[in-house]
């Protein structure tokens, strides 16, 4: 049995609150389902009729827990999703199987590279983007009895990092590079690509660059004392993720800074487009998400601020 599909039935044998529903999707819960009786329930490819379902379980007491593929929990079930959950902000959480570049094998239909931005906006929702199937575990022990409404981005991927055991929503964890003081380079990003940030940052070091790697964990609530403090204490900020850069980590960034009126030079990382379906590595070096390619794009930008500053110019 995987670690999450034991910490599900731990959570249905401890509260008999708890309800597990799925879409006929059981990639990640193969073991557990013939253990946990009445509280789980298959209800075949019929995603609106699963969201329906648990916003009337939620509003009777339960805490229930969907899954489905990425795509099609936030799209085919989107208004089941903002009319029966959101709106009474219903103790729901949204489980979406295989989201963004996880997808690596899938054409457009199936790749979930705007579900945090579906998801982010509407009221109430929140989001959860752990970067590894330890992260997953740490925060979903949270989540599950927090009494809100979530979209979790699942993985099972292995630990990138040793992660802090305590999780809050809305507080990101620093895993790697300087913390509170000046750095060059600030790595803002969620979901599996921590490990390719973490890879960059380490070729950049080499070449005498500073750079601190933050794993945001929630995407809503987001910590906007470390995007802030990115921005004072950074010549550089990127926003990293396998998501479309509009209404993702790159449009929450601008629109914390805009806000709080402060200016730095931000880069963003992700998707204009659907991406090319290969297997994963393929996926990560043709869309230039790997490693390698992080760093490259990263060191490009600091060259040509420094420039600008050289020439006079203003950084934009």
């Amino acid at each position: 049995m995987i670690p999450y599909e034991s910490l599900l039935l731990e959570c249905v044998r401890g509260d008999e609150r708890v309800m597990i529903l799925t879409a006929e999707n059981r990639g990640h819960m193969r073991n557990a389902p013939a253990l946990m009786g009445d509280n789980f329930i298959d209800v075949g490819i019929a995603e609106q009729t699963m969201i329906g379902m648990a916003a009337g379980l939620a509003a009777r007491g339960r805490i229930v827990l969907t899954h489905a593929l990425a795509s099609f929990i936030t799209l085919r079930a989107f208004e089941f999703i903002r009319d029966d959950v959101g709106i009474p902000a219903l103790p729901v959480i949204m489980v979406g199987m295989v989201p963004g570049i996880l997808s690596d094998g899938n054409g457009p239909t199936h790749q979930a590279i705007d579900d945090v931005g579906l998801m982010r906006g509407i009221p109430n929702i929140n989001v959860f983007c752990p970067s590894d199937e330890d992260d997953l575990i740490i925060g979903m022990r949270e989540i599950i009895f927090s009494g809100k409404p979530y979209y979790v981005r699942y993985t099972n991927a292995p630990a990138a990092v040793d992660h802090d055991k305590s999780f809050t929503p809305g507080v990101a964890e620093i895993v790697a590079g300087p913390r509170g003081c000046k750095r060059d380079v600030t790595i803002l990003c969620y979901g599996v690509l921590l490990r390719q940030a973490l890879q960059a940052a380490a070729r950049l070091s080499t070449e005498g660059i500073t750079v601190q790697v933050v794993n945001l964990r929630t995407l809503k609530p987001i910590d906007e004392s470390i995007i802030l403090d990115a921005a004072v204490n950074s010549d550089l900020v990127v926003c990293l993720e396998d998501h479309f850069l509009t209404n993702g980590l790159h449009s929450i960034v601008c629109e914390c800074l805009v806000r709080e009126q402060k200016i730095v030079s931000v880069l963003p990382i992700g998707f204009s487009t659907w991406f090319r379906p290969a297997i994963l590595s393929d996926v990560l070096d043709h869309e230039e998400l790997s490693g390698e390619h992080i760093a490259r794009r990263i060191k490009d930008r600091l060259i040509s601020q420094v420039e600008l500053q050289t020439v006079g110019g203003s950084l934009v």
